[in-house]
């Protein structure tokens, strides 16, 4: 087999660490300096489609849904919230490295289907738990893929957004009946209890890397109650 290729380094703000981008063939993979394992590839997000999916469920046709993604990545939660919703949806996307919005302006848009140039997509660079603070009733949903769940990796003031304080402001950014769905890499029982001591009403589903099989990842879809 052969091996990856490094395509570019993106400097992580406010952190020491680096995203790595590499390609081999039309496989893509993004790793965090100093570690071994991978961050993410292009052949493994079905669990990513299915935290848009499930967390945009009895959305599509809601007039003017609004739904906020945290973390662009490969684009695959992006493409799969705007499949999931009507065409007068606005999705914004926050994203904290510049150089994974230019690696999805490049070539590696073509994985997702370039969904940043859907014209229902709107950008926020920067700290999504920033965004989320400024907001109040304006989503129908929040997706986080963040780091890799509420064990942060890659920043540490993405554990801020999984903390009761962050939850808070999670659901001050909520409209009425609203869902915060965060993907995780591993199942967490003290964070499914922190989720319902912020006051969600909580449901905590299993999904897997690719369709029936490879590794078990874990989604919350927290409803804010009505």
């Amino acid at each position: 087999m052969a091996p990856f290729v490094q395509l570019g380094r993106a400097p992580v703000p406010g952190s020491p660490d680096e995203l790595i981008l590499s390609r081999r063939g039309d496989e893509f993979s993004i790793q965090i300096s100093g570690y071994v394992s991978e961050l993410m590839n292009s052949r493994l997000h079905f669990s990513e489609d299915q935290l848009a999916e499930w967390g945009c469920e009895g959305l599509q046709g809601k007039p003017g849904a609004r739904v906020l993604v945290g973390g662009l990545g490969m684009g695959f939660t992006l493409a799969a919230a705007l499949s999931a919703l009507g065409p007068d949806a606005e999705v914004t996307v926050a994203e904290l490295v510049p150089g994974v919005v230019e690696w999805n302006r490049g070539d590696l848009g073509e994985c997702a289907g370039r969904p940043l140039n859907d014209p229902r997509t709107k950008l926020h660079l920067g700290d999504v738990g920033e965004l989320i603070r400024s907001q109040v009733s304006a989503y129908d949903a929040v997706l986080l893929d963040v780091d890799n769940g509420p064990d942060a990796m890659t920043h540490a003031d993405n554990g801020q957004l999984y903390s009761l304080s962050g939850l808070a402001a999670a659901q001050r950014a909520l409209r009425p009946g609203g869902v915060l769905a965060i993907w995780s890499a591993e199942k967490n029982a003290r964070f499914t209890r922190r989720l319902r001591e912020a006051g969600y009403h909580v449901e905590e589903r299993a999904s897997r890397a690719r369709p029936g099989k490879g590794a078990r990842h874990t989604i919350w879809l927290a409803r804010r109650r009505a």
